[in-house]
């Protein structure tokens, strides 16, 4: 009788083991991702930020210390408005 409990209480332990890692692999989202990106104000002043998007809505913005820059007040930021999107 003692062999069943311990056989029943390994295949529980066994079948919650499996389930979570089923439920750990699916809330896995495929559609996040991280990058750097410089965001420049009006008068030129450019910072790089570590951004963190799911899908196309960036849920962290955390500024990179040290990384950055001002432009001269003739400079233009050569990249396109689809480039300055944060996601």
């Amino acid at each position: 009788m003692k062999k069943i409990w311990i056989l029943v209480i390994y295949l529980v332990v066994i079948s919650l083991a499996i389930i979570l890692l089923i439920k750990a692999t699916d809330s896995n989202n495929l559609n996040y991702y991280s990058h750097t990106k410089a965001i420049c104000n009006e008068t030129n002043y450019c910072q790089d930020y570590h951004i963190s998007c799911d899908e196309k809505r960036a849920i962290i913005i955390a500024p990179i210390t040290g990384a950055v820059v001002q432009f001269p007040e003739n400079w233009k930021d050569p990249r396109n408005e689809t480039e300055k999107e944060l996601c």
